[in-house]
Formats: structure tokens, C-alpha cells, sequence
């Protein structure tokens, strides 16, 4: 998690750029996942023309991006300073993981009882790492964290539930406070997600949907103190810019 920001403008193989300039598309499936995975940090500021420079494009698609990435709550706007990631109050993490472990408890009960064989297998191929038993990194945990929701969501078969749990930025949000997550953490983490997998696929309804609400109820205890700054939710403008430039 503690990457320099600069590493967010390295070439990833598939990743690389259209030979053309980048897409609105691609600039937008880029910068949400250096904010997931935490190359980018909360407060950081997105400048446009260091983004034009980054990708290869005129003004144009850069700030339909950044609007796109506002519309999806993952950044914000400040007056006469521009784009940067948005950082969540405490206040905000702690009501979110409210919600949120409702939400994911009821989606642990509609796919432990879900009988769709098909959707089931996905299941299973899509949760396939949790069980690998090699030791987390922050990093690589947040993505795996992240796949075990979606295919939880997914197996649920409920859209308009999975609609509504986009939007509360669990993955946001473990990005932020990604400093919690000691070896330790990771360990117990990955434990409940296996417990959690294993009620479902014994289609257990109670069980499952009380193991998703305890883990996340862990999770927002964790998260909540690392985010805590005293009531107050700093704004893009209030933070430093990080360079996006390439090097």
C-alpha cells in the first residue's frame, strides 16, 4: 500500500495505452484501479494536463473521466483546484460498513441458496484464491478482497442489491485505510472469507449471511479508527498534488 504514487504511470504489459491515445474507457478503467489497489491515495490531486501527458489525449477525454470516476463517488471536485481522490470521514466508513454488512448479509443468504449449478460453478472458479494458502500482501489482498464480494454479489443473482453495494465503495475504503492490514489482519480476513465460502457451498443461509455480517462488523472496527481525523472530511484542496507525469 505504501507504493510510490509515481509507480501508478509504469507500463503493466496489457495495460499499455492504445497506440493512439487512450479511450475515455480505458482512462477510467486505469485510474480506478490505481485508486483501488492504492497507487493512488486519498486526497491526491488528478491533474489534467499531466493526465493529457500520461495517456495521450487532448483535455477532452480526461475530464469526461474524471467525471465518469465523480459519478461512481471515487473522486471529488474542488473549486478552482481541480480533481483529486476522495477521502472518507470516519463518519462516512463507519455508516457505509453499517449498510454495507446488511447488504452483504442478505447476498450471503440468496447465494447459499441460490440452485443455478452453472452460476454456483463460477462461484466456486471465481473464490478459487482464497483458499491458496501463501502469505497476503496489502496490495494483492485488496484485489482478492474485492473478487470475493463481486462473485458473492454475482451468486446472489439479486441485481438491484448488487447495484446498491457498488455504491457504498467497500473497495474505497479498504484502500484508504490499507495501513490496518497487518499480516494478522490479512490472516484472519482471508480465514472468514473461507468460512463464509464454505456456508455457502454447503447452502447454509443463517450460517453464511451471519459469518458475512460478523467479518464485516471486524472490518469496520479495524477501518474506522485508522480513518479517524476528528469528525472532519478533508477535502481534494486540502491535500498535497501527486505527480501523475510520466518520469
Amino acid at each position: 500500500m505504501d507504493r510510490a504514487i509515481s509507480e501508478a504511470n509504469e507500463p503493466r504489459g496489457a495495460m499499455a495505452p492504445p497506440a493512439h491515445g487512450a479511450t475515455v474507457a480505458f482512462i477510467v478503467e486505469r485510474l480506478r484501479e490505481d485508486i483501488l489497489a492504492g497507487r493512488l491515495q486519498p486526497g491526491s490531486r488528478l491533474v489534467e494536463c499531466e493526465l493529457t501527458a500520461r495517456f495521450a489525449v487532448s483535455r477532452g477525454p480526461v475530464r469526461e473521466a474524471l467525471r465518469r470516476l465523480a459519478a461512481e463517488g471515487l473522486i471529488e471536485h474542488a473549486p478552482h483546484r481541480g480533481a483529486g481522490v476522495r477521502r472518507l470521514s470516519a463518519r462516512a466508513i463507519r455508516e457505509l460498513f453499517e449498510i454495507r454488512a446488511e447488504l452483504e448479509a442478505l447476498a450471503a443468504r440468496l447465494a447459499a441458496g441460490c440452485d443455478d449449478g452453472a452460476a454456483r460453478a463460477r462461484f466456486c472458479q471465481s473464490i478459487r484464491p482464497i483458499f491458496d494458502g501463501r502469505p497476503r500482501q496489502a496490495p494483492d489482498y485488496l484485489s482478492e478482497n474485492a473478487a470475493f464480494h463481486d462473485a458473492m454479489m454475482a451468486l446472489a443473482g439479486n441485481l438491484q442489491l448488487r447495484e446498491l453495494a457498488t455504491r457504498l465503495h467497500l473497495p474505497l475504503i479498504m484502500a484508504q485505510v490499507g495501513g490496518v492490514l497487518t499480516a494478522g489482519a490479512l490472516e484472519d480476513s482471508v480465514r472468514e472469507h473461507r468460512a463464509i465460502a464454505e456456508a455457502v457451498l454447503r447452502r447454509d443461509p443463517e450460517s453464511a449471511a451471519a459469518l458475512m455480517r460478523a467479518h464485516l462488523r471486524r472490518a469496520a472496527a479495524l477501518a474506522v479508527p485508522a480513518s479517524h481525523n476528528g469528525g472532519g472530511e478533508p477535502s481534494a484542496s486540502q491535500q498535497p498534488k501527486a505527480s501523475l507525469g510520466r518520469k
